[in-house]
């Protein structure tokens, strides 16, 4: 969908439809207000008659209102004007292109986003129109025979400024906001795919689609000799099961500085897991499919640093392969040599994230980064802890962690900090190796933290547990494209935009 900025008066707006919110009691928005003066009371009138009260989820159609030049007037109920903030405005804006898709108008003119706060900025509001509207109108269509087109859908959106002198920063939000929903897109699309499409090589293709489209982009695929040569005995263990070859995908932007230190995104990318010899419940088991989503949100990210031409060196790092029970895959008691020398005891085969993230962490240590973050959908632990509202963080580095929980906020992305006190440590340990790959039943989400650190003394790293977050179960089964908000406004903030 095209988005832009439309100034002006409101009554000679030129659209199809113009949004327009109304709070509880019939309390009219700012806009509302300009309407209803240039109406000559028309929209008081109409709303005496009780179709529509301003309560949070009423939708209101009206035609021809005299003196708007709009051909429909859409009302959205606010809620109570004091509660209203982020979350009711992403609610209003998904309900609302879903409307307007349904009815035919091809184009309109939102009408909400001044409707901001102390706690809620116009660019934040610029951003979630966009990423909301694009979430509502997302589908994912690629692997049905037969889809019902809408002959009319909505496709241009423009965002209505009353205050001309908040132009230039609604226009540098819209920018960023576009690139960041193609993003999530991509990561939704990408994570949607079943494992029998979507596979190690299937990802691996897509990065280097991204560096054919940008020069700026190297993109570099390790296969499993490589790898082997490096000595990744962690990461080729959990791939012996699997009938595809694990990949090591590699993409380098170059957007800063020659001699700038690199961000370094490392995203879990186990495309199926049935949890191998240590296999998984039946039930359920097709959304393992979502296990790849860490390793989904770096592509997307890196699309969206591309898009917004971000003066930052940025470098994706995505080990990709498949979990699965075969007479060559990993088995509990094995115990398997890192990267870095370091032994691990497989005690559990489906703690297998950590094992292709620990040597992909290794890795990083040659590109002397600025900052490693790591994105995994790693433990069942975060959801029990944090739901899907929040994604876990921990880190070795109090600073990075600010920095990530203040974009988590900004954007509503949100993340929260758990612990990562030595004193976890001690339940990795094992009696034949240098640690097990699990430590018993308790924090389960911070002993997994614990491993990966034991692989990021070298620089300055957090970990996202995402596990909650990156896609939603039951009926409206599908992938969120979350942690990509979060990241990209984390590099947005870094380069000072």
């Amino acid at each position: 969908m095209e988005y832009s900025i439309k100034t002006g008066d409101p009554a000679k707006l030129n659209t199809a439809c113009l949004v327009v919110g109304i709070f509880s009691k019939r309390q009219l928005s700012p806009l509302a207000q300009q309407l209803d003066k240039s109406s000559k009371g028309a929209l008081q009138r109409i709303l005496k008659r009780g179709d529509m009260n301003g309560e949070s989820g009423q939708q209101l159609l009206l035609y021809d209102l005299p003196g708007i030049q709009a051909e429909r007037i859409l009302l959205i109920g606010l809620g109570k004007q004091r509660d209203f903030g982020r979350k009711q405005y992403a609610k209003c804006v998904n309900a609302a292109v879903k409307s307007l898709n349904q009815k035919h108008a091809i184009e309109a003119v939102w009408g909400l986003s001044e409707l901001v706060n102390e706690d809620f900025s116009l660019p934040q509001a610029v951003r979630e129109t966009v990423i909301s509207a694009g979430s509502g109108l997302y589908q994912f269509n690629e692997t049905k025979s037969e889809v019902k087109k809408n002959q009319r859908p909505l496709k241009r959106l423009a965002l209505f400024l009353h205050d001309r002198r908040h132009l230039k920063a609604a226009q540098k939000a819209l920018y960023q906001a576009v690139a960041i929903a193609d993003g999530m897109e991509l990561t939704k699309d990408l994570a949607n795919l079943p494992g029998n499409i979507c596979t190690p090589g299937y990802l691996a293709d897509q990065a280097r689609k991204l560096g054919r489209n940008d020069s700026r982009l190297k993109v570099r695929i390790l296969d499993e000799k490589q790898m082997a040569k490096l000595g990744m005995g962690a990461l080729l263990s959990v791939s012996r099961g699997s009938r595809q070859p694990a990949k090591m995908i590699i993409m380098e932007y170059s957007g800063g500085k020659p001699a700038a230190k690199p961000v370094v995104l490392v995203g879990k990318g186990l495309t199926f897991d049935a949890g191998g010899i240590s296999l998984k419940p039946s039930a359920a088991m097709d959304e393992m499919k979502y296990d790849m989503c860490g390793g989904a949100t770096v592509i997307g990210v890196v699309k969206a640093a591309i898009a917004m031409d971000l003066p930052i060196n940025l470098v994706g790092v995505v080990p990709a392969s498949e979990n699965l029970p075969d007479g060559d895959a990993n088995k509990p008691g094995d115990i398997v040599t890192s990267m870095s020398g370091q032994t691990i005891e497989i005690l559990n085969t489906d703690a297998e994230g950590r094992l292709i993230l620990c040597d992909a962490l290794t890795y990083c240590e040659r590109f002397n980064p600025a900052a490693v973050i790591d994105i995994a959908t790693l433990t069942g632990a975060c959801i029990v802890a944090l739901g899907n509202q929040a994604s876990g963080l921990m880190s070795n580095n109090e600073s990075l962690a600010n920095e990530l929980l203040s974009a988590g906020s900004d954007t509503g992305d949100r993340a929260w900090q758990l612990p990562l006190w030595d004193d976890y440590q001690e339940q990795l340990d094992s009696n034949f190796a240098d640690m097990a790959n699990i430590g018993g039943k308790g924090a389960g989400t911070i002993t997994a933290a614990c491993f990966l650190s034991r692989y990021t003394k070298k620089f300055k790293w957090a970990h996202l547990d995402i596990a909650g977050t990156a896609w939603r179960s039951g009926t409206n089964k599908g992938a969120t494209g979350r942690p990509v908000g979060l990241l990209t406004q984390f590099l947005i903030k870094r380069c000072g935009l």
